[in-house]
């Protein structure tokens, strides 16, 4: 099928995938889609690996990177602070309460080889330009053919440079405001992404905000993004004017996905309405599987969570002490556990591979269009009569 996303990115089927896996990432390139790989947690020397797999899987087809680049953040006033400086801004207060509710529920400490690697893990999320140019330099140094910016408008430095290399900018709006700011900015692709989506998200739903976005920043092409799956969903996408869908959450029960077994599990049994916004992750709003350590963070005796990045640098080791024991059935660690999933969930109930998601989006999609189809000829038959 032709849109004009399909046209701008030389693909198959509009359907753009977000993913922190690279296998996904390959297979819905390979699938006629485009693949986009999450790099936000990225090394630049995990990168470099990751870009020179893909490529070698697609052969020559196109896929993408996507990088969080926001507006506002600690240190924001000195190009970002480094790990050492922002552990500082820690408060004592948070770190107590956090450790009581590890007690609570009963999550071992990590063995002491691990002691403080995932303190850094989490709080290595390159948020800033000073952390991000080595990740833009690996990026542009191979075949990309879309470079997504997320939690802002794409600043002039990338727009320059994707331009020079003929590389599309996307960048994800949860407001209509914001999609205006990004198209300003000069960005080449719209996200409209609705509050039904996994990870960051505002909270205007996809149905409302897609046609808005459209009608405001027209010519640019929109792609429809937040609770998006299913044929159907990309059918309605088309009709509110969207020119392709951005899916995320979908590809979390796939066969190639990385996601954690225990993690993968409650996927697969939770419903559309096992999932809230929360900040105690990242420090911004973000959509993820509502769980004890949810609830947690939005008690009113606690300490509410802090701004990205000092949260992720505030729960990285107590994030990777409850998933290194998570799979022990009936452990508080099990019911602790979550991850970033859109309210889709409730229609992810299999484990299948991520070309045949692709492949059934589209013969959905066909479907659901011949029946509006129907519809109206049959409609159109009444009335001549």
């Amino acid at each position: 099928m032709r849109t004009a996303v399909t046209d701008l990115l030389d693909i198959e089927f509009p359907i753009l995938a977000f993913s922190h896996c690279r296998d996904v990432v390959a297979a819905v390139t390979n699938a006629g889609g485009l693949g986009v790989l999450g790099a936000v947690a990225h090394t630049p020397e995990q990168l470099e690996i990751d870009l020179q797999w893909i490529e070698e899987q697609v052969r020559g087809k196109p896929y993408g990177v996507d990088l969080l680049i926001p507006t506002h953040y600690v240190g924001e006033d000195t190009g970002g602070l480094d790990a050492t400086s922002l552990s500082e801004l820690l408060p004592d207060a948070h770190r107590r309460w956090l450790d009581e509710l590890l007690e609570r529920f009963d999550i071992p400490a990590l063995p002491a080889k691990d002691g403080d690697g995932t303190a850094r893990e989490f709080a290595g999320m390159r948020i800033d330009p000073k952390s991000m140019a080595p990740l833009l330099d690996v990026a542009f140094g191979h075949s990309i053919s879309l470079i997504a910016s997320a939690l802002g408008p794409p600043p002039p430095y990338l727009i320059e440079r994707a331009n020079a290399s003929g590389v599309v900018v996307a960048a994800l709006a949860g407001a209509t405001e914001h999609a205006v700011r990004h198209a300003a900015a000069g960005a080449d692709l719209i996200i409209a992404q609705g509050t039904e989506a996994g990870g960051h998200t505002g909270q205007v739903a996809t149905m409302v905000l897609v046609p808005e976005v459209v009608d405001a920043v027209a010519p640019v092409p929109v792609l429809a993004a937040g609770g998006i799956g299913r044929g159907r969903q990309l059918a309605a996408s088309l009709a509110l004017g969207a020119e392709g869908v951005w899916c995320g959450s979908v590809w979390l029960t796939t066969q190639e996905a990385e996601t954690p077994p225990v993690v993968q599990q409650k996927y697969l049994r939770a419903t559309s309405s096992d999932t809230v916004r929360s900040k105690s992750i990242t420090g911004k709003p973000a959509r993820m599987l509502r769980t004890p350590w949810t609830d947690a963070w939005e008690q009113p005796d606690g300490p509410g969570p802090l701004p990205m990045p000092l949260q992720p640098m505030l729960v990285g080791e107590a994030l990777r002490r409850i998933n290194r024991v998570a799979h022990h059935p009936g452990s508080g660690a099990e019911d602790l556990v979550t991850y970033f999933v859109g309210q889709i969930v409730g229609s992810m109930n299999e484990v299948q591979s991520s070309g045949r998601v692709v492949l059934e989006m589209i013969d959905e999609m066909i479907d659901a269009v011949q029946r509006v189809d129907r519809l109206l000829t049959a409609d159109r038959a009444s009335l001549e009569t």
